[in-house]
């Protein structure tokens, strides 16, 4: 059979349009648990390890409860904001389902098999895959609850229709086997609650249709394209079957076609797992569904984007976090589709970086990520089989799209310090009023910071965003101008961001006078370098206003600081988290800072910094150029 080319005609059109694809049958890259030279949990290829730990947490479980995600709950989204509370449950629910699935898949033993049963009715019956915060139920309907005549398509919903699709497909013959009737009862809730709703609306805020495509598409995409390969398998659903997967490929090319020729993600690191990182292996599943006749590697920013994570890395489990990222995101990220994907596209250094992650005797994956994600880590032969390798750290970094800049001493070590800018702007998708901040860490440990996001509530992505703290310029590392801070919206951005690049140093440039848009600045010139030479790290700012008037005290620079920080006089201390070694930061003698100490009491806060922050304020009255600097507090018997 075959699809035609989609009416949008973007990077992907030349490369999938009216290709053919597999019957249902070995559509999906993962041998099903009847092939047992695979799932044997004893003699088979799958990692015998990571099955043995999630059976280990299975039989641990299995008396227990099943998580019940409760209407009182969904509806404390609308009530006071509270998100987790009905997510928490749902997701662990749907997690206890993949643990049962892959028990059952390396046992045959009829009581996993009930086990996954009972999972996926529960999954049946739940009124809505819809996450709550995401559904349209109020706005269209004036309910708090979701109204299950008419089902929203959400993340939410395309995790548990490629959940079940990947269930369906591993486990079809012992299900029929055990459960007869509960394939169909999948096959209707599939239909009723994604491929009618998808292809009847075609609204979706997700697909794109305004230019404005953030990692809701790839995920939500790729998870339909693998339920229409798994569950659209009878007879009169072929034509339905191409069209839901035309239409997802459509779609997928609206992300693809604005996914920057660098490959940068304006989100970040921690976002790119589910947006690029989410095409790259939908795009590797219909290679594999069209016999390798789907390839898009030529694709300049399919393949550059493979290079960001290792492009963002820091050293250690510390990242660069811009937006609502965190600077020391879970370790138990998708790394073998990142290994995945760098195979494909060749990039060795990608494939270092996420071999630097696979370590022998451990797990390939969890179960956190995902059935789809575990099931392909823990039958992917080369991932379960690969060695670690160091990560490359590169030396420079200038990702033009996003205007963000890396510069550390020397390429494959994070010793010492570096320096992280950006320029931008401040509508991007989960922006934080940011432009022109900088970070710098020591010996890969942040130390002026980024603090990244709390917890997310309704607030979180309502009109009341920018009244979170960490989302506000003040607590960024950057001027406050006249009293003002930074603006929301695309138009508060940098002007004329560079980078230059070299042996000795590494400098990043930009004007930041247009996210200042009423402070009357005639221009606010940042330079940040990175001084090779003399081991240190130089910001300087100079800024002018329009009416040549004096700078006054309502104009301060911001920096915020982790670990022990000691004022002195013309600088400070500071001890970093993780045992790094400690810096000192210097300014003008004159300029009297004061430290400002925020206790942290949100997890997503405290698992990264601990319990709290220095907000470091350095009063600019009477000035019109400031630089401050960051060096290695070297012992003087130390020196050389």
């Amino acid at each position: 059979m075959s699809f035609p080319t989609a009416p949008f005609s973007g990077p992907l059109a030349a490369h999938l349009g009216g290709i053919a694809v597999r019957s249902r049958d070995g559509a999906l890259p993962v041998a099903p648990a009847s092939d047992r030279s695979v799932w044997d949990r004893r003699s088979g290829t799958a990692d015998r390890v990571g099955i043995e730990a999630i059976i280990a947490r299975a039989e641990v479980e299995r008396p227990t409860p099943w998580p019940h995600p409760r209407a009182s709950d969904a509806a404390r989204v609308h009530r006071d904001g509270d998100r987790s509370a009905w997510e928490d449950a749902a997701f662990e629910r749907q997690r206890r389902l993949s643990r049962a699935t892959i028990a059952a898949a390396a046992t045959l033993d009829d009581a996993w098999i009930d086990e996954v049963v009972d999972g996926v009715v529960l999954l049946c019956e739940q009124s809505s895959w819809c996450w709550p915060a995401h559904d349209d139920t109020l706005r269209s309907h004036g309910a708090v609850l979701a109204t299950v005549t008419d089902p929203y398509v959400d993340l939410g919903a395309g995790e548990a229709v490629a959940q079940l699709a990947w269930i369906d497909h591993l486990l079809g013959a012992q299900l029929d086997a055990r459960a007869p009737g509960v394939r169909a009862r999948i096959r209707h809730e599939a239909r009723v609650r994604v491929f009618e709703p998808f292809q009847r609306r075609r609204d979706w805020h997700w697909i794109g249709l305004d230019g404005d495509v953030h990692n809701w598409n790839p995920w939500i995409h790729g998870n339909v394209i693998v339920a229409a390969l798994g569950l659209l398998d009878a007879a009169d659903e072929t034509v339905e079957r191409d069209r839901v997967i035309a239409l997802a490929i459509e779609g997928l090319d609206r992300y693809v076609a604005v996914l920057p020729a660098d490959g940068a993600i304006d989100e970040g690191y921690a976002y790119w797992w589910n947006g690029a990182a989410r095409a790259l292996e939908v795009l590797d599943v219909l290679a594999h569904a069209t016999d390798g006749a789907a390839d898009a590697t030529a694709v300049t920013s399919l393949r550059e984007t493979v290079a960001f994570p290792h492009r963002s890395h820091l050293g250690g489990d510390w990242f660069v976090n811009h937006a609502d990222g965190q600077a020391k995101p879970p370790v138990d990220q998708p790394w073998h589709a990142l290994h995945r994907a760098a195979r494909r596209h060749r990039d060795i250094g990608a494939e270092a970086f996420a071999a630097s992650h696979r370590h022998p005797g451990t797990p390939a994956a969890t179960e956190r990520e995902g059935l789809g994600r575990l099931l392909r880590a823990l039958t992917d032969p080369a991932w379960v089989a690969a060695s670690p390798a160091p990560p490359p750290l590169p030396r420079d970094v200038w990702l033009a799209s996003t205007e963000v800049f890396l510069a550390r001493g020397s390429a494959g070590s994070s010793d010492g310090l570096t320096l992280v800018a950006k320029g931008g702007h401040n509508g991007e998708h989960h922006n934080h009023n940011d432009v022109g901040s900088f970070l710098v860490a020591v010996d890969g440990v942040p130390v002026i910071v980024d603090a990244g996001r709390p917890t997310y509530t309704a607030a979180t992505f309502g009109p009341d965003r920018y009244g979170i703290w960490t989302m506000q310029s003040a607590w960024h590392n950057v001027p406050v101008v006249r009293g003002r801070t930074q603006p929301a919206g695309r138009d508060a951005a940098a002007r004329g961001a560079t980078a230059e690049v070299g042996d000795d140093g590494s400098t990043f440039t930009a004007d930041l006078a247009a996210a200042y848009p009423d402070a009357g600045l005639d221009h606010w010139r940042r330079r940040a370098r990175l001084d090779r030479v003399a081991g240190r790290v130089e910001i300087v700012d100079a800024w002018r206003f329009a009416d040549d008037a004096p700078t006054g005290d309502d104009t301060l620079l911001h920096l915020l600081v982790a670990g022990d920080v000691r004022l002195e006089t013309g600088g400070a201390r500071v001890i970093p988290e993780g045992g790094a070694r400690p810096v000192r930061l210097r300014w003008p003698d004159k300029v009297a800072a004061t430290a400002e100490v925020r206790h942290l009491d949100d997890p997503m806060l405290t698992e990264v910094w601990g319990g709290r922050l220095t907000r470091l304020a350095l009063p600019l009255a009477s000035r019109t150029q400031l630089q401050v600097t960051v060096e290695l507090d070297t012992p003087i018997e130390d020196s050389p």
